[in-house]
């Protein structure tokens, strides 16, 4: 899972590592702790106790033995392989504390090649162009011009740079499914919408296994009416999942199973409805047009988006159509597992301003995981 990118990302920290600190400093270690402490350079040959009477030396200067010490990369490195998941994730969430009023101060013109590659990395990886430049924008604001502690290597700073940059922009909106269904009111109607092939069936499938899991009852509308094979699939599904299917024959109005499937919801005092939709392309617009038909009559409290990751900036521009034409309030990315690139997970959300709900991270019906940015740094740069 973004092998590809996450490889590319581990080259750049690699590179930062090797870039020569007194260029990319402002100042030398010794002149930075002069300005913070104000003690004589301890370089200098020359006794201090020869300029400063004892008395004076006692208050001011602290014994050798108290100065912070830096930490080796090697003694660095061996401290975070010790670390739990749980610690990584504490120091990550603290990672502003390495910025101060003291430390050493970093330089823009050193890092311009570094950002320029890490640019190019995120347009292979299929980030969208806008995604990038605030990420590119959020690194360079993270790092120029801030002073950080003298015990964080130059890899340290430039990784926690990159990883806040890149949490910025996958904290949008995030959304968690789980807890809003409790505080619907039943039934809940959800409206699924995506092009053919991007696993949306058996994504309602696996969203149907989840509200079962958690004791609510579902019904499941088979609104592709277009492909009598959509409707046997689904069909299936719902036989293996254990819930309700309400269908009716091939080219049948899909907006009336729509009807009946919330119907008999209401009837039944069911939790949800499921409403699986033909697989729209985006460019078609009679079928855009019976998409909205579907959302007028059924009036879904949540409209998901299911979009291929492999597909990249396709999902984003499939999604755009969709948000326009019915207003989607959230986005499943299926297929994930196998996506070495990672562009799609970055950019959709923050692209078109709605949240990743889910990633189908395999094809058993349990194979659906929270989304969150917490997630994707992990996978990215553990």
């Amino acid at each position: 899972m973004f092998d590809s990118l996450k490889s590319k990302l581990k080259n750049i920290l690699n590179k930062s590592s090797q870039l020569d600190a007194e260029k990319v400093y402002e100042g030398s270690q010794e002149t930075d702790a002069a300005e913070e402490k104000t003690i004589v350079d301890p370089s200098v040959e020359e006794p201090v106790k020869k300029e400063i009477p004892v008395a004076a030396k006692t208050e001011t200067v602290p014994a050798p033995e108290e100065e912070e010490k830096p930490v080796s990369r090697k003694e660095w490195l061996k401290r975070n392989k010790q670390q739990k998941p749980a610690a990584k994730n504490k120091e990550v969430a603290e990672a502003g504390k390495m910025v101060g009023d003291s430390g050493k101060r970093i330089k823009e013109d050193p890092l311009d090649d570094l950002l320029d590659e890490l640019e190019v990395i995120l347009l292979e990886s299929d980030v969208a162009y806008p995604v990038v430049q605030d990420i590119i924008l959020g690194v360079r604001d993270n790092l120029v011009n801030k002073k950080y502690g003298r015990q964080y290597t130059l890899e340290e700073v430039v990784r926690t740079a990159v990883m806040e940059s890149v949490r910025s922009v996958l904290k949008v909106n995030e959304f968690n499914f789980d807890e809003w269904v409790d505080k619907q009111e039943r039934p809940v109607v959800m409206m699924f919408v995506g092009i053919n092939g991007t696993g949306k069936t058996t994504t309602i499938a696996k969203i149907a296994k989840r509200l079962k899991d958690n004791e609510k009852s579902v019904v499941i509308a088979a609104c592709d009416t277009f492909r009598a094979g959509a409707i046997e699939q689904l069909s299936i599904h719902a036989e293996r999942v254990g819930v309700k299917i309400v269908k009716q024959e091939q080219d049948a109005d899909p907006s009336a199973v729509a009807f009946d499937a919330i119907e008999h919801a209401r009837s039944k005092k069911k939790d949800a409805v499921l409403l699986d939709t033909a697989g729209r392309m985006q460019t078609n617009s009679n079928l855009i047009d019976e998409m909205k038909k579907i959302a007028r009559v059924s009036k879904p409290a949540l409209k998901i988006f299911v979009g291929d990751a492999l597909a990249g900036n396709d999902a984003i521009e499939q999604a755009k159509v969709f948000d326009a034409a019915i207003g989607i309030d959230a986005i499943i990315l299926t297929k994930i597992d196998t996506d070495a690139k990672g562009g799609a997970a970055l950019s959709i959300a923050h692209t078109i301003g709605k949240p990743i709900a889910f990633v189908s991270d395999g094809q058993e019906y349990d194979d659906l995981q929270v989304f969150d940015s917490n997630w994707m740094l992990e996978r990215l740069f553990e």
